[in-house]
């Protein structure tokens, strides 16, 4: 085995960089001068043989091998913060970090009710939250990033486990006071008529429902694409169209702007579950908070 002969501080030093993309604000956060930081990026690059960061005097950038190494960076200092501390408490299992990544729907709407249970009863165990797209939660679990996620993909990946929580269909958003309100459904057909805005194809909700819609004949035509379903929603309370988004999107109470309509011919539906690496046993902390959100979902789905 190669040894090791870089330290924490070099380790840090790196991550705190790469992240803030940047020698003067990475410094800043470590509290160190940027002589000194630049050092130790230095030092680490010379022990590893290979370049890590692309600098010029004002970008700062990282390379193919810098990629492949901050993600192990970050594996491995979050590997070493949940040891030190489940030391102090490693009979009882109740202490340590738990990295958990999760699509924003579910963030927003569904883990903070079981996160708010689970802190409570688990004060010790701290939770990192990885709220990102489809393709970049599914990521994080294979590469080790997460220890495990809430996804709507991931079936089909041989490396994944995934374990179906609950099924939700596609609503239309629209504002209470937009002709379509009062319907008690409408249809894909319907929409032809409207502005319809939508996720970008990079989304793994876009991908869905143009699945859906190949299969049937239909088309839609979009008026305005954004990046996220939460700016999707703002979109609609201004009053700039109409969007097929996820039910977890709506509000679980009752919304002062907007409503959601059932969508149908066809009716597009996705299912939520827990993705974990396939022959990665999840640690004593995790495990809990994975029960948890199984049975919260089971009990939504209920």
């Amino acid at each position: 085995m190669a040894r090791i002969n870089f330290d924490l501080q070099e380790l840090q030093a790196f991550v705190a960089v790469a992240e803030r993309s940047s020698f003067r604000a990475a410094a800043d956060d470590l509290h160190l001068s940027q002589p000194a930081l630049s050092r130790r990026i230095e030092k680490l690059e010379a022990i590893l043989g290979a370049r890590l960061l692309d600098r010029t005097t004002r970008h700062v950038s990282l390379t193919n091998v810098g990629r492949v190494f901050l993600e192990r960076s970050r594996a491995a200092l979050d590997e070493l913060e949940s040891a030190m501390l489940g030391v102090s408490d490693l009979a009882a299992q109740l202490s340590g970090l738990v990295t958990v990544a999760c699509v924003p729907s579910v963030a927003y709407y569904f883990l903070p009710s079981v996160l708010r249970d689970f802190t409570a009863k688990h004060p010790r165990i701290r939770v990192r939250v990885i709220d990102e797209g489809a393709n970049t939660v599914l990521n994080a679990v294979i590469s080790g990033r997460a220890d495990f996620g809430v996804n709507f993909i991931g079936t089909q990946e041989a490396e994944v486990d995934f374990k179906a929580i609950f099924k939700e269909n596609f609503v239309l958003a629209a504002r209470k006071d937009h002709p379509l309100a009062r319907r008690k459904s409408v249809t894909w057909e319907d929409l032809t008529r409207e502005r319809v805005m939508t996720v970008d194809k990079g989304s793994g909700n876009r991908l869905l429902i143009e699945a859906a819609l190949a299969k049937s004949g239909k088309r839609s035509q979009t008026a305005i694409e954004v990046s996220h379903i939460l700016t999707l929603l703002g979109m609609v309370e201004a009053g700039l169209g109409v969007a097929a988004v996820p039910q977890l999107a709506l509000p679980l109470t009752t919304h002062a702007t907007l409503v959601g309509i059932p969508l149908s011919q066809p009716r597009v539906s996705r299912t939520l579950g827990l993705i974990s690496k396939r022959g990665r046993p999840l640690s004593p902390a995790a495990n809990l908070l994975y029960e948890m959100l199984g049975n919260a979902g089971r009990a939504a789905r209920a």
